[in-house]
């Protein structure tokens, strides 16, 4: 019998974290959020470009992550899509992440949104920014592969 196939794991990913930021620690958080929320990251409404995450009263929250309601809404849900959602952690790791961010230079930024076992988790990570030269030496290694990538492509042929 055939195996009844989840949706794809990945729901969105934060390509632009990875740019702007180096990674020193990454952590798996579960996610405090509507009905309609799910429904929507399921058809893959979602945008998390412009996500971050905060710290208020040692709970930690995702703002500027867009979730687009669909058409199909209830009538009798209002949705807000760029409402905050709260983020679960163990308290020790929140703690400890807490520590870590008041250091100078650190801070949460999101990376993905992924599906683990029917729930919805946010991958985040500790993040150091990258300064303008870092930035240009991304972009150099990237381009240096590419060409490798076509030089490798046309010895084959």
């Amino acid at each position: 019998m055939a195996k009844k196939t989840d949706s794809p794991s990945r729901i969105a990913d934060n390509k632009k974290a990875a740019y702007n930021y180096f990674f020193e620690e990454r952590h798996e958080a579960g996610m405090v959020l509507h009905g309609w929320e799910v429904k929507a990251l399921r058809e893959g409404k979602v945008q998390l470009t412009d996500g971050y995450v905060v710290i208020k009263d040692g709970e930690l929250y995702l703002i500027g992550c867009q979730i687009n309601p669909l058409r199909t809404a209830s009538t009798h849900v209002s949705p807000d899509a760029a409402r905050t959602k709260k983020l679960l952690l163990h308290k020790e790791e929140i703690r400890r992440l807490i520590g870590k961010v008041e250091q100078k230079g650190y801070t949460l930024v999101p990376l993905n949104l992924h599906w683990k076992n029917g729930l919805v988790k946010a991958e985040i990570a500790l993040a150091k920014g990258k300064g303008e030269h870092d930035k240009r030496d991304t972009i150099k290694d990237r381009e240096g592969k590419r060409e490798v990538e076509r030089a490798m492509k046309g010895r084959n042929r």
